[in-house]
């Protein structure tokens, strides 16, 4: 969220967001501590936490070849972080007409969903967001019938049933620390990870625009910019605080 509430650690009393399902792989906090503890010895009670993440997010971008775009600054970082409120992101077991609601209700349209979906051209998902679609899919089929038949194979290797490996997974495009459209080409030929980028070719309304961004590299930096500067408003708290220590509240 633009509140930093991600960052607040779980307390006795309290399940923070960190710890809740879909965040369970969301990992190396200490990159932002790390930027916190030496902001607040240049400028001491200046730079919010949830600035912190917003500017991180866009730098690990352009350094993994992506491209740039201007944060807007001045978030205040939030005092409540609940780990059952992560059922608001939209799941990786979501179809086009669920993606479309959850994201218009942050005030983004079609292309701002497809564009920041792109945003799995870096990162890695674990077998349980998208095991489903390798077994007992539904009465008719075993695999989700939308999967390449080579790739669906793959990842029942990776991910069997019943799976003993926790770890186990899948990075969600071929070149996955590098910020490309790989992901885009690779929904087109069926090997996308979720339920839910695979779902993005699968409807009239959003195919268009992966074809696009497959075919053109520059216009998916150009839009995923403008995307990212539209997320970065949405949810911004005027009331909130600059934490001094990112994981707790001032």
């Amino acid at each position: 969220g633009c509140d930093a509430s991600v960052l607040l650690d779980s307390t006795p009393g309290n399940q923070a967001e960190k710890d809740g399902p879909p965040n369970i792989s969301v990992r190396s906090f200490y990159v932002i501590d790390d930027a916190k503890t030496k902001l607040e010895m240049a400028c001491p009670h200046t730079v919010s936490c949830a600035d912190i993440i917003t500017i991180a997010a866009r730098d690990v971008v352009t350094m993994s070849g992506g491209p740039r775009w201007n944060v807007l600054k001045g978030r205040k970082d939030g005092r409540i972080s609940k780990a059952a409120e992560t059922i608001n992101l939209p799941a990786p077991t979501f179809n086009v007409t669920q993606l479309i609601q959850s994201f218009a209700k942050r005030g983004l349209g079609a292309k701002d969903l497809v564009a920041l979906s792109g945003g799995h051209t870096l990162g890695f998902s674990h077998c349980s967001s998208f095991e489903a679609r390798l077994h007992n899919f539904s009465s008719a089929h075993d695999v989700d019938p939308s999967m390449n038949n080579e790739f669906s194979q793959k990842l029942r290797k990776k991910c069997p049933k019943p799976n003993k490996d926790h770890n186990a997974g899948e990075f969600l495009d071929s070149t996955s620390s590098t910020f490309d459209n790989d992901y885009y080409r690779r929904l087109m030929a069926g090997k996308g990870v979720f339920g839910s980028d695979q779902a993005l070719v699968g409807d009239y309304r959003t195919r268009w625009i992966v074809e696009a961004f497959a075919k053109d590299q520059s216009l998916f930096f150009k839009e995923f910019a403008a995307s990212m500067v539209k997320l970065g408003n949405v949810g911004v708290i005027e009331n909130g605080e600059v934490r001094l220590k990112c994981r707790v509240v001032n």
